[in-house]
């Protein structure tokens, strides 16, 4: 498969954009062990106008990173194109438009998944940020808003229609947030419409090898996103990829090697943010690292509330001579 100029071997695997995740040092992690395609956190498009430095810090981006995308969100067309142009400038391989965060300080504001509650306003905007720029646009929604209203077929088809070269779909609708099942059933017949010939790229709930595989076989999609499996391991894709190309399952990782895998994605996010900012930044990470360890509950509330670098490694290094 392809978008615009960039070629993807057979499944292809992408790094899912999430808020307060997706910043340099976990992307680094996830390219590290074979992501296909990366995506920075997503950017406020008024604040992109705005020139707001936190949110113009999203824009940076490594070589060693490409393909690289970076996700803008808005709900307006005009401040949507100018910050797709900003954001051109720092030339990503592509631009991917947020139509699906169901969080209410997103989704509530009318950007988003918020957006699916005014299908021609969506168009609208992608209409203008494709128009905007010369690079690939991209965008990533939900299956509609709730169980009573899911018009992504049709969606999917005016998406396309305004110049949208790949779409991604996370199986869920804005109500589910981030609960129950994902359904693929819709992100199935997207694909199998006839009128679509852009890549469909299926999200939602992808946590191990044997369900990407059926994402591809079942459902007949592009590309696989994998999102919150990849919290506190990022190594899913190299399980992922081995699965996909020899179909063979690796065994997992050791809690020595789990220890090792965590200790450089913290050294590399002190190199990003600093310190104490890198350290804390890894919480989120080490919440949902280790699991299935017995008695580790109060280890990993210690864990928790580190600052210090060295202390951080420190405890990384008791934990792999205790459990590993």
């Amino acid at each position: 498969m392809h978008i615009g100029n960039i070629e993807f071997e057979q499944y292809p695997i992408f790094a899912a954009p999430m808020e307060d995740v997706s910043e340099p040092s976990f992307r680094y992690m996830c390219k590290k062990h074979g992501a296909d395609l990366l995506y920075s956190e997503f950017a406020a498009a008024d604040a992109l106008v705005r020139s707001i430095n936190q949110t113009m810090r999203k824009l940076i981006a490594f070589e060693y990173e490409r393909p690289f995308a970076i996700q803008i969100f808005g709900n307006n067309a005009h401040t949507m194109a100018e910050a797709a142009k900003i954001v051109a400038e720092v030339k990503p391989d592509s631009i991917d438009i947020n139509f699906g965060c169901p969080v209410k300080k997103i989704a509530g504001k009318g950007s988003g998944a918020g957006l699916l509650r005014d299908i021609p306003k969506m168009i609208s905007i992608a209409d203008a940020v494709v128009k905007a720029v010369n690079i690939p646009v991209t965008a990533k929604t939900r299956l509609g808003w709730d169980a009573t209203d899911m018009p992504i077929v049709s969606v999917a088809e005016a998406l396309q229609d305004v110049g949208i070269q790949a779409l991604t779909i996370h199986g869920r609708t804005r109500a589910q947030m981030y609960t129950g099942e994902a359904d693929w059933r819709l992100i199935g017949e997207v694909k199998r419409n006839p009128r679509m010939h852009i890549p469909i790229i299926g999200n939602g709930d992808i946590d191990s090898p044997q369900k990407a595989k059926m994402a591809f076989d079942t459902f007949g999609v592009d590309a696989v996103m994998i999102g919150r499996a990849s919290i506190g391991a990022p190594w899913i894709f190299r399980d992922v990829k081995h699965f996909l190309r020899t179909g063979e399952i690796l065994p997992p990782m050791n809690v020595r090697q789990q220890v090792e895998e965590l200790k450089e994605y913290t050294l590399k996010s002190v190199e990003f943010k600093g310190l104490p900012g890198g350290v804390i930044h890894m919480r989120r990470q080490f919440a949902k690292a280790f699991k299935g360890l017995e008695n580790f509950r109060d280890t990993r509330i210690t864990l928790l509330t580190k600052s210090d670098l060295q202390e951080t490694l420190d405890l990384l290094d008791c934990i792999a001579q205790r459990w590993g």
